[in-house]
């Protein structure tokens, strides 16, 4: 597509603040929360991450497109964003293994783009005014869109879970290794997958809605919550199937949705952030181990770090060393432990991959 091609569109926000930019393939409306990530690489990844489910994605990375898309770079089967604010959008890509542009992968997703966007005013304004919805158009009908917005449901309370679940159970890995995984689809990525297949694992994986009964006819060495989008607050199926692992004592591992499921299923409330955590080299420091880890990030709710704390049978063992909200815990006397972040990566460094390595250690030890 020629740059002299491309309509003019805008980014509305909620509270009536205008940016302008220029479409890129369709037109057309999309809507949701705008939240922006700070990696400088792995769009294909954010894209297809189900977490983001509902979310208009700002990259702060000034160009996006640049090395076009693998078929093996996805973390789901589709994307998942409603739409992409950038600054520069390339219509081009260089790399030699790519199978094609991103301009192509809007197209066939059927998604809207626009980007000559100041992405980096747009992220300063949401970061002081916090998270909000907001719409994205090549109608410039400003008045329209502001009645279109008002019917936008806010995150804080809002289910997402049942959107990117699978309908059905599936199996992932070598049906003949060494341990079987029960993991709750509230929204996985598939590199949480290939984590556990590559450590000799079997995954069944189930839907967002399966009892405990369900995934235990399994017979698994250990269970799994995955992470996924939305509020965790409505999610009581999930709560009560973590109710019923811990009160088995069986091998638990939860991550980011997943964490946030193991503190309401103890009583420990979560919370909206001002603004979420999103991007790749958040510092988080091991309260355990003393270390400190860089890791990818996706999320808009936190555990209530004074009730963590007040809670006899948790231990706080990871802490976000930007704002000292909870990053991760442990229960003292089960077998459960629970990380905010994301030690799959995919993209991001792997600094928290032993977290995987833990999982399996304590299905060892529970043996």
């Amino acid at each position: 597509m020629k740059y002299t091609q491309r309509k003019k569109a805008i980014l509305l926000l909620e509270d009536g603040t205008i940016f302008e930019g220029k479409s890129i393939g369709k037109d057309g409306t999309a809507f949701g929360e705008i939240c922006y990530n700070t990696g400088m690489t792995g769009y294909q990844e954010i894209f297809t991450d189900p977490s983001y489910f509902g979310q208009l994605m700002l990259t702060t990375n000034a160009h996006i497109g640049n090395y076009g898309i693998n078929n093996d770079e996805v973390e789901s089967d589709s994307m998942k964003i409603s739409g992409l604010v950038c600054k520069n959008f390339s219509f081009n890509n260089s790399r030699i293994d790519s199978d094609g542009t991103l301009e192509e992968y809007f197209e066939k997703e059927n998604l809207l783009a626009i980007s000559d966007i100041d992405t980096r005013a747009v992220v300063r304004y949401i970061r002081d005014k916090g998270a909000m919805n907001a719409i994205i158009s090549t109608n410039l009908d400003v008045e329209v869109l502001k009645e279109t917005l008002k019917s936008v449901p806010n995150m804080d309370g809002l289910e997402l879970a049942s959107k990117v679940s699978t309908k059905e159970p599936y199996f992932y890995g070598n049906e003949n290794a060494t341990y079987k995984i029960s993991a709750l689809d509230i929204g996985i990525k598939k590199n949480i997958l290939r984590n556990l297949a590559s450590r000799d694992c079997y995954i069944k994986v189930f839907p967002f809605n399966a009892t405990f009964e369900e995934m235990n006819a399994f017979n698994p060495d250990g269970f799994f919550l995955s992470n996924g989008p939305g509020d965790p607050t409505p999610l009581k199926e999930a709560q009560q199937v973590a109710k019923e692992i811990i009160k088995r004592d069986l091998p638990l591992f939860g991550i980011c949705l997943g964490h946030q499921i193991i503190a309401l299923a103890n009583g420990i409330s979560t919370y909206k952030m001002h603004n979420g955590h999103r991007g790749i080299n958040h510092p988080v420091k091991n309260l355990i181990t003393g270390k400190g880890e860089v890791t990818s990030q996706n999320h808009g709710f936190v555990v209530n770090r004074e009730e963590l704390e007040k809670n006899d049978e948790f231990e706080l063992t990871h802490i976000h060393l930007n704002d000292n909200t909870v990053a991760g815990m442990r229960m003292k006397n089960k077998n459960c432990f629970s990380v905010q972040y994301h030690p799959e990566a995919s993209p991001g460094p792997h600094d928290s991959a032993y977290l995987f390595d833990q999982f399996i250690e304590n299905i060892k030890n529970s043996k």
